[in-house]
């Protein structure tokens, strides 16, 4: 629960920054095994994804930008610290659209790519959330229960006070949507229902967990900035489940696949004749 976790002589490692880079490359090599096994374009994917990852960067720090402009007008200097103030859902969405305007350029169709790698964001999420978790952001409501946490002195939690852990609510959420859309990944599915199932259930997870936080994190009304996001990324993933069986199965990553397969067949067919011989 502290930010900084150890020291190698000038080096500083802190907590948040390990977790996320934990993350993200978790993300890439799972994305990228998968990318095989289908029989998909590995080096586009990884393209894609880095593209996505430099514009999901951007887009979060320019949205927490945009919730702390009150804040930012008292204090300028807030704009040139960038190790600080991020918002997953501007990340999401312009880390998506990042990737949408790639694969565009390279003529590649976007849907079974961005289903391929919705799990693998879902799995960096949940590094990032116990990132979080070590620098103290994004803390919960005050809690009597077992299971609250108390921070110490030097994180951007309160110290002292038994807080629920959202941090770690939120990690575990993502970990399990990570899986679960592996899982359904697995089966035969329709171009976009992996992505509007990633949308639909991070953003009722995100909705949720926002009525336990009790962090500084703007509002729209009665609801949380990210509350208010949640009900369009919900809306959208609500569209995208219902439109799926019209835009069918990715049939180029079925014909990759079969051909991968067809390929590995020939191969051992080729060796028993070897060894009849």
């Amino acid at each position: 629960m502290k930010s900084e976790l150890f020291s190698i002589g000038p080096f500083h490692v802190y907590g948040y920054g390990l977790m996320i880079g934990i993350g993200i490359i978790v993300a890439f090599f799972v994305a990228m095994k998968r990318a095989e096994k289908k029989g998909m374009n590995g080096d586009l994917i990884f393209s894609a994804g880095l593209f996505g990852l430099i514009g999901g960067i951007i887009g979060a720090k320019l949205t927490f930008y945009l919730t702390e402009i009150p804040a930012i007008i008292e204090d300028p200097s807030m704009l040139w610290d960038f190790a600080n103030g991020f918002v997953v859902y501007g990340g999401i969405i312009v880390g998506i659209l990042t990737a949408y305007i790639y694969l565009r350029i390279k003529k590649t169709e976007f849907l079974p790519v961005i289903d391929l790698v919705v799990p693998s964001i879902a799995l960096a999420q949940g590094f990032g959330r116990i990132g979080c978790f070590l620098a103290g952001c994004c803390y919960g409501r005050e809690t009597h229960a077992w299971f609250g946490v108390t921070f110490p002195e030097g994180g951007l939690a309160p110290a002292g006070i038994s807080l629920i852990p959202t941090q770690l609510i939120s990690s575990a959420g993502d970990f399990l949507l990570g899986i679960l859309l592996i899982f359904l990944a697995g089966k035969k599915r329709n171009r976009g229902l992996i992505t509007g199932l990633y949308f639909l259930l991070y953003a009722v997870g995100r909705f949720l967990v926002e009525f336990l936080r009790n962090d500084p994190r703007g509002n729209v009304g009665v609801l949380s900035t990210s509350q208010f996001i949640a009900i369009f990324m919900a809306a959208a993933g609500i569209v995208l489940i219902a439109l799926s069986p019209k835009w069918g199965s990715p049939q180029g990553e079925d014909k990759a696949a079969e051909k991968k397969a067809a390929q590995e067949a020939g191969v051992q067919e080729d060796a028993d004749q070897g060894v009849d011989q």
